[in-house]
C-alpha cells in the first residue's frame, strides 16, 4: 500500500519552468511539492546560457528601450508561421514583463539587460536591435548553503579550469585578456577568486549563465520553504472522475501517492534523450541515434508520456522539433565524450564551414538553429551519408578566438590535437586530406572567401550582412566584422554534428498552461510548462533566450492560474472545455 501525502500543487522538474511555477504558486499561499527524477536539481537550465527573451520588460524601459506597439506580436507571428498560436502568444507578451517584475521585486532572481543584443532576425517584421534579451545576474553559490552540492553542474566544455564564464561582458574580457590591460586585470581577478573558492569550498562559487538562474530559483524556493525531492521519478498520474488528482512518486525506496488539490505541473525538460521520439521527429536521426545533445541524460520525455497516457497530445507537425545547435564531440580524459555547442565561434572573422564535398553551404554567422537547418537541407541535396560539416580556420584565428572547445591564447591546445578533436596541417591541401574533403574544392572555397573578406562582402552567403551576424563578430575587424582571410598556416579543422539545446515539440496547452487533448478539450488538473509544452515560437528560434523566457513566463502564468483554480474534489467530474479552433 503506497503512503499518502497531500499538497495543493505538485511540480515535476527543477528547471526554470518548474521552479518558476513552484515559487509563484507558493508566493500565493499554496502548499507546493517539487519532485525531480535526477539526483541533482537545475535540469537543462543549469547547463544553459541563462538568457531570457521577453519583450517589454522594465529592464528595457529603464534603458529607454520602448517596444513599438504590436511589434513583438508581429515578430512572433512572422517567426511562428503556420504554428502561430494567438492566445498563447498574447499570454506570453502580456505576462512576460509581469513575470520578470515579479521575480525581480519579490525574490533573489535578478537579470541584467545589455543595451544592444539584436533579435536573431532583427530585419524581419517586428524585429528589434535590442531590448528583449536579458541574462541572469551572477550569483554567489554560498547563499545556497549545503544545497550547492546538489546543484547540477554546467557543461564542462563551457568552463575554463572549472570556472563558468558569463556569456556577456565577461566573455568579452576573456577574449581580450592579452589585448587590453583592463581586460587582463579583470581576468586575473576572476581567476584568483575562482581558485581561492576551489581551495576553500572545493568548487567555484560564482555562478553565471544558466547555473546562476538555477541557483537563484532554488534559493527563491528555499526562502519559501518549498520541499524538493531529488531522485524521485513520477511513475504515473492519478486520475479520478476524469481529473488529474495527483501522482505516484518513487521516493527513498518506496512509492508515495501525492494527492493534489489544485493540479500537477509537468516540467520534465522535454525529450532530448528519448530515442524513439527523436527517430520519429528529427530529420537527421533516422534511427534516433544520429544526434548529440548536452541536455541532461535523464531528460527522456517522461512528462510527454505521462500526459499522453491520459489524453495529452504532442503535435508532430511542428516545423522544427528542437532548438537545433551545431555541436562537436570532445574526448574527455576519463574516456567519456563531451558535447560542445557552437554558439558564436562560427561568426568570428576567419572561419568557414564546409560539408564533405569541401563546399560552403551557409552563412556561418547565422544563429545555431538556422545554421543547422541549412546543414540538414544541403546534406540531403548533396546526398551526404551523414549530417556533418567541418569548421576551417588558420592559426591566427585559432589563437585569437579559439574554436569549439579549443580556447584562445595563451591556453594550450595540444590535448585536442592528440585526441583527434582538432585536426592540423601545414597546408590547406594537407588539411583536406586529413579530413577527407576534395583539396581543390576546399582551396577554391577559401580563395573566394579571402577575396570577399578584402571587400567586406560575402558573395556566396552574406556572412556579416545582418545585425545579429555583426553583433557576434569582432567589431575591430573592418569592413566586415565576420570576415578575415584564412591565410596563415598551419590550418585547423573541427568536425561538427547536429544537436540541440532543448526540444520544441511538446504537449498542446492553452494560454493558462493547461494540457489539452488533440480534440482541444482540457485535461483537468494537468498543466505543462517549459520544454514539456509546445514551443510558443512555433518551432522557430527568433532570439537569445526564447526557451528560458517563455519557461519563466509560463511558470509564472501557471503558478497564478493554480492559485485561482478551483479545489479539485476527489471523484469530481470536470466539464471539458472545448477550445477555440
Amino acid at each position: 500500500m503506497a503512503a499518502h501525502m497531500e499538497y495543493d500543487v505538485l511540480v515535476v522538474g527543477t528547471g526554470a519552468s518548474g521552479m518558476a511555477t513552484a515559487v509563484t504558486a507558493a508566493s500565493q499561499g499554496l502548499k507546493v511539492l517539487v519532485v525531480e527524477k535526477a539526483p541533482v536539481y537545475g535540469g537543462t537550465t543549469a547547463r544553459s546560457g541563462g538568457w531570457l527573451w521577453v519583450p517589454g520588460t522594465h529592464l528595457a524601459i529603464e534603458q529607454g528601450l520602448h517596444e513599438p506597439a504590436g511589434a513583438a506580436r508581429a515578430y512572433l507571428q512572422d517567426q511562428a508561421g503556420s504554428h502561430f498560436d494567438p492566445a498563447r502568444v498574447d499570454a506570453f507578451i502580456e505576462n512576460g514583463p509581469k513575470a520578470i517584475n515579479f521575480f525581480a521585486s519579490n525574490t533573489c532572481v535578478q537579470f541584467d539587460m545589455p543595451p544592444v543584443f539584436p533579435d536573431y532576425h532583427a530585419e524581419a517584421p517586428g524585429g528589434l536591435q535590442g531590448g528583449r534579451s536579458m541574462v541572469t545576474r551572477p550569483f554567489d553559490a554560498r547563499e545556497l548553503g549545503t544545497h550547492v552540492k546538489k546543484l547540477a553542474p554546467p557543461v564542462p566544455e563551457l568552463t575554463v579550469f572549472g570556472m563558468m564564464l558569463g556569456s556577456g561582458k565577461e566573455l568579452w574580457h576573456f577574449l581580450r585578456a592579452f589585448k587590453s590591460m583592463e581586460s587582463f586585470l579583470f581576468v586575473a581577478r576572476r581567476f584568483g577568486l575562482h581558485f581561492l573558492d576551489v581551495l576553500r569550498h572545493g568548487r567555484g562559487m560564482t555562478l553565471t549563465n544558466g547555473n546562476a538562474l538555477a541557483g537563484r530559483l532554488a534559493k527563491a524556493g528555499m526562502d519559501l520553504d518549498i520541499p524538493v525531492w531529488l531522485s524521485s521519478p513520477v511513475k504515473r498520474l492519478l486520475v479520478e472522475g476524469g481529473s488529474v488528482v495527483g501522482a505516484v512518486i518513487e521516493h527513498e525506496g518506496k512509492r508515495i501517492e501525492v494527492r493534489t488539490r489544485r493540479g500537477v505541473v509537468l516540467a520534465c525538460g522535454g525529450f532530448p534523450h528519448d530515442i524513439e521520439r527523436r527517430k520519429s521527429l528529427f530529420p537527421h536521426a533516422p534511427t534516433g541515434h544520429e544526434h548529440y545533445t548536452p541536455s541532461p541524460a535523464l531528460n527522456t520525455g517522461d512528462g510527454l508520456r505521462l500526459a499522453e497516457a491520459i489524453g495529452g497530445w504532442v503535435d508532430p507537425s511542428i516545423p522544427n522539433a528542437a532548438a537545433w545547435c551545431p555541436t562537436s564531440l570532445v574526448p574527455r580524459k576519463d574516456g567519456t565524450q563531451g558535447v560542445m555547442p557552437h554558439f558564436i565561434d562560427r561568426a568570428k572573422p576567419g572561419v568557414i564551414a564546409v560539408t564533405a564535398d569541401g563546399r560552403r553551404f551557409a552563412n556561418e554567422a547565422l544563429s545555431y538553429h538556422d545554421f543547422v537547418q541549412h546543414l540538414v537541407r544541403v546534406c540531403k541535396e548533396r546526398s551526404q551519408a551523414d549530417f556533418s560539416a567541418w569548421l576551417i580556420c588558420d592559426h591566427k584565428h585559432l589563437r585569437e578566438y579559439g574554436l569549439g572547445a579549443v580556447a584562445p591564447f595563451p591556453l594550450p591546445f595540444g590535448r585536442h590535437l592528440r585526441s583527434g578533436y582538432l585536426r592540423r596541417a601545414s597546408t590547406l591541401a594537407e588539411l583536406a586530406l586529413a579530413i577527407g574533403v576534395p583539396a581543390e574544392t576546399l582551396a577554391r572555397q577559401v580563395e573566394t572567401f579571402n577575396l570577399d573578406a578584402a571587400s567586406g562582402t560575402d558573395s556566396q552567403f552574406g556572412k556579416g550582412s545582418t545585425a545579429y551576424n555583426r553583433y557576434q563578430g569582432d567589431s575591430k575587424v573592418q569592413p566586415n566584422p565576420c570576415m578575415a582571410p584564412i591565410a596563415q598556416g598551419p590550418f585547423y579543422s573541427i568536425k561538427i554534428v547536429i544537436g540541440e539545446i532543448g526540444t520544441f515539440a511538446g504537449l498542446a496547452t492553452d494560454a493558462s498552461c493547461r494540457v489539452i487533448t488533440r480534440d482541444r478539450n482540457l485535461v483537468p488538473g494537468l498543466y505543462a510548462v517549459g520544454n514539456d509544452a509546445a514551443s510558443v515560437m512555433g518551432g522557430n528560434y527568433p532570439g537569445a533566450g526564447i526557451t528560458l523566457g517563455p519557461a519563466v513566463t509560463f511558470g509564472y502564468v501557471a503558478g497564478m492560474a493554480l492559485a485561482q483554480a478551483s479545489v479539485i474534489q476527489p471523484g469530481q467530474q470536470y466539464e471539458s472545455l472545448r477550445m477555440a479552433a
